[in-house]
């Protein structure tokens, strides 16, 4: 039995989705061995996905500042060294966390197995099944340093208690929160604009809906789907990212693509419908403890190349509305099924 006092550096940089992962698995390692210390090596942006973790803090990783480069992560590894760490739990198993890792000589080190040959066999088509979730590839990692995690039976934290700017911002009746987050980091991942409209203004007639992310170039967008229908707002770019966790917290449901926003109302232990384009949750990156029908799917008898890529960014141009598949009846039924 490892020793029972001891603290393990978990090291995940980024993206968005794959550190809201990190979440439930860590809930679970903190409540099954409660004499554990973690420290979360990730991104400042990151920080408040950790704030109710208890024997978890976080050190924030500049690695476009002070820790840039070769040298800057010397300089973080001699930071992370007084802490006394005694095993390192490396998620992200890129080029900066295994040059980091190097520097901690003598201290046990377990590296994500990303599976990455599976999926190249799966978006090459030469076999098509459920590969590994991300999440149990996370918690193979904490056994690995002697720390198994039973993920089967989850527990999340209790609803954010909403300040009154919040409550007067989302919501002034008693209908049901439907949070909608139609963007993703690739068009072909997105559900095309004129049927989501179609989802959004038949749900507005029942349910509060609430707009989430999207940049600069989609707030023209959202802003225009807020004017256009009642009881829909948008809180995109209005609220830090604590409060955003506070409403997501309080959602009935969250309508996502295959995206970030999907993983952090999934961390929260929201029900997450998500809709799938040139992607499949074949590849491992579903949100954590969501019933397989909350997925989905574009037709593969149409598109039989699905999933084009694991992380979306590669289609052909036929592809790119595949998700168009999915008629914006369907959506609407599943999010009424499960409200």
């Amino acid at each position: 039995m490892p020793d029972k006092s001891k603290h393990i550096l978990v090291i995940r940089l980024s993206a968005m989705g794959d550190v809201a992962m990190t979440v439930p698995v860590l809930r679970a390692l903190i409540e099954q061995h409660p004499n554990l210390k973690v420290t979360v090596l990730t991104r400042e942006f990151f920080k408040p996905f950790f704030r109710d973790l208890h024997n978890v803090s976080v050190i924030v990783a500049e690695v476009k500042g002070k820790h840039k480069g070769v040298l800057g992560l010397f300089k973080i590894s001699k930071q992370l060294k007084s802490l006394g760490i005694d095993a390192i739990a490396d998620l992200h198993n890129v080029l900066r966390s295994n040059i980091l890792t190097s520097f901690f000589f003598g201290i046990k080190t377990i590296k994500i197995d990303k599976g990455r040959n599976e999926k190249k066999m799966l978006v090459s088509g030469d076999k098509f099944y459920q590969l590994k979730t991300t999440h149990q590839r996370y918690a193979e990692v904490f056994e690995q340093l002697g720390f198994p995690i039973n993920l089967s039976n989850p527990k999340f934290p209790q609803k954010a208690i909403l300040s009154e700017k919040l409550k007067s911002l989302i919501t002034d009746n008693d209908m049901k929160i439907v949070g909608i987050a139609p963007f993703a980091a690739h068009e072909g991942k997105m559900y095309p604009i004129d049927l989501m409209k179609r989802v959004i203004e038949s749900l507005s007639k029942e349910y509060n809906i609430l707009l989430f992310g999207g940049g600069s170039k989609e707030m023209d967008i959202l802003n225009g789907l807020e004017t256009s229908y009642d009881n829909v707002i948008n809180i995109a770019g209005k609220l830090s990212f604590d409060e955003q966790l506070d409403i997501v917290s309080n959602l009935d449901v969250m309508l996502s693509m295959d995206s970030g926003n999907a993983h952090i109302a999934a961390m929260l232990g929201v029900k997450v419908i998500t809709i799938w384009g040139v992607t499949h949750p074949f590849a491992g990156f579903a949100p954590f403890n969501q019933p397989e029908d909350y997925s989905l799917l574009s037709d593969r008898n149409q598109f039989p190349k699905i999933p084009t890529s694991v992380y979306g960014n590669k289609y052909p141009e036929n592809y790119k509305e595949a998700s168009r598949s999915i008629s914006p009846e369907m959506v609407i039924k599943k999010i009424k099924s499960v409200i």
